[in-house]
């Protein structure tokens, strides 16, 4: 098929969104607003969906429930076949894309790597993704800014809310200084008026004074000088329960107003259509740089799962020109998913430059250079092929390799890879950077180590996510202890435990994020064992990895200031 036919034949099928027809029907006019499914349609899109797999059924109601438009999700119940489907998928997240001419799918890794935060972050016996907080992440991504106030307490109010002083429940206030088709300084406040960590997004601000209906305290400036009567607070009429206050109101406290936002902040976002490009993409066959690399896997939603496939190459591998005491490389890196079919699923490339000023030249030569890129894949059998090419000399390194994406089930305990990171960049990132960038999982920064070497010196950096933790129903917290054991073939050397109140970790996922130093281990070949188990639902799950302990250099300092490692 030609380029123009590819092009035309994408561009067609974004369109069809629009006009809604069912595949072999006649196509309505592009002029017409698309009209609303009859009750036979409505009819045959429940039987469809009630005859879909589980894995659409999951990307509809799950991976995409707070960004599709609900004329996508009718057209996407009137397509017949899977073929159908998996092409509806591949245009939905093109037609979001920034820049659809580029391989990598911007908006797709950003949208899984907010549900992957939204799960580890606002859990609350129910999976994050499903709270009010995790919704309003998903769809338009961290706040500028965020008051919070996890424990409530003494709160002043504004004169806009009737000034004086009260105490709250623990509540949130999120302020984005623009959101797209909505506008400038939104603000969304969540309350958690249980005290058991669910907060809901509220309309009115004064459902997080504990106060309320309490005779005589929390008053405000007019109540305390006997101008007005805290009882006038439960006869308005405009949706909340605030005190009246001694001059006007802003408009963005206006009733219409709050429901209107309300509405607004909780609709998919708007997608432009876009032309798309067709991307054609050659096979290298030779083999001359040598390189480590591995996947790691961690569990977005049962149908989706996070792939950080993490590469290291040795810089004496690396062929470096000297310019001005300055000696630089650079790699292309080419990275293909595809399915048994043949099927291409993702595509990355980057380009990644090493510079080290002549002092330090020959230190850094010794060491290694690590990239990493994330993509989102549904469980599954993959071939991965990866591309290195040393700009410089020309040498390409080639890997082809079947690529096993493991599923994680929702009534069993489960776990995500266990990664073993460098112990010196194992640490959160500014909330700025949460969830962007390399080798970021979350709100935490872990660089792996792939060859599993440290030495006496250094702290081992231990990664790991606990999956479906069980909800006590009198607590509404989980229970799990996690017991961690170093051994040095079949001798126990270390052995520690720490349960989830320590950790002060309580939802249904678990993030375990330790330091381990390694100075009272001798040098020698070691493996960690990891048990975690779930205490309300008497379940456990154990994941292992190997390492080896060196001795310190001493030049070890010296090294560590190299830039590129």
């Amino acid at each position: 098929m030609s380029r123009f036919l590819r092009v035309l034949t994408a561009i067609a099928f974004s369109f069809s969104l629009i006009v809604l027809p069912a595949f072999g029907q006649e196509a309505q006019d592009l002029t017409k607003p698309a009209q609303k499914p009859n009750k036979e349609a409505k009819r045959k899109m429940r039987q469809v969906y009630k005859e879909l797999g589980e894995a659409y059924k999951h990307w509809l109601d799950e991976d995409v429930v707070y960004i599709i438009a609900p004329e996508e999700r009718t057209a996407f119940l009137q397509l017949s076949t899977n073929e159908e489907r998996e092409q509806f998928i591949e245009q939905f997240w093109l037609r979001r894309s920034s820049n659809p001419d580029l391989p990598d799918n911007d908006f797709k890794e950003e949208h899984y790597r907010r549900i992957a935060y939204a799960n580890e972050h606002y859990a609350s016996g129910i999976p994050g993704w499903k709270t009010d907080r995790g919704r309003m992440y998903i769809i338009w991504g961290p706040a500028d800014e965020v008051d919070s106030h996890p424990s409530g307490g003494t709160y002043d109010r504004p004169m806009e809310e009737g000034g004086g002083t009260t105490s709250t429940y623990p509540w949130e206030k999120w302020r984005y200084r623009y959101l797209q088709d909505i506008g400038e300084n939104i603000e969304l406040e969540f309350v958690d008026p249980t005290g058991s960590g669910e907060y809901h997004l509220t309309m009115d601000p004064s459902e997080k004074d504990a106060l309320l209906h309490v005779p005589g305290a929390g008053l405000s400036q007019l109540e305390s000088m006997g101008m007005a009567s805290k009882t006038d607070r439960f006869t308005r009429s405009d949706g909340t329960n605030l005190p009246k206050t001694m001059g006007g109101t802003p408009a963005s406290m206006d009733e219409f107003n709050r429901l209107e936002l309300f509405a607004k902040v909780q609709r998919p976002p708007q997608v432009k259509f876009k032309d798309l490009e067709a991307i054609v993409t050659s096979r290298i066959v030779r083999d001359q740089v040598r390189f480590n690399w591995r996947p790691d896997f961690l569990k977005v939603t049962s149908e989706s799962v996070l792939v950080p496939i993490s590469i290291q190459i040795p810089n004496s591998q690396l062929s470096f020109t000297n310019k001005e005491g300055v000696h630089s490389a650079t790699l292309n890196i080419f990275g293909r998913v595809s399915s048994l079919t043949g099927r291409v699923v993702q595509t990355f490339e980057d380009a990644v430059s090493r510079d080290f000023p002549d002092s330090l030249f020959q230190q850094s030569v010794k060491l290694s250079s690590i990239y990493q890129k994330a993509i989102p894949l549904r469980p599954g059998l993959y071939r991965l092929d990866l591309v290195i090419k040393d700009v410089q000399s020309g040498n390409v390194g080639v890997v082809n390799s079947r690529l096993v994406v493991p599923r994680y089930e929702d009534e069993k305990l489960e776990a995500s890879s266990l990664i073993l990171a460098d112990g010196n960049k194992l640490e959160h990132v500014p909330s700025k950077q949460i969830g962007t960038g390399q080798f970021v999982i979350g709100s935490t920064k872990v660089v792996p180590r792939l060859e599993g070497d440290f030495n006496t010196g250094e702290k081992l950096g231990i990664y790991l996510q606990l999956y479906n933790l069980k909800v006590d129903e009198k607590t509404h917290k989980a229970s799990a202890t996690v017991q961690y054991l170093v051994k040095k073939g079949d001798q126990d050397v270390m052995q520690f435990k720490e349960t989830s109140d320590e950790m002060k970790q309580t939802g249904d996922q678990m993030t375990i994020e330790r330091l381990l130093p390694l100075a009272t281990l001798v040098p020698g070949k070691y493996t960690l064992h990891i048990n975690a188990t779930d205490q309300v639902a008497n379940q456990t799950i154990s994941r292992t990895a190997d390492f080896t302990v060196k001795a310190a250099p001493e030049a070890r300092a010296a090294a560590n200031s190299a830039p590129g490692r």
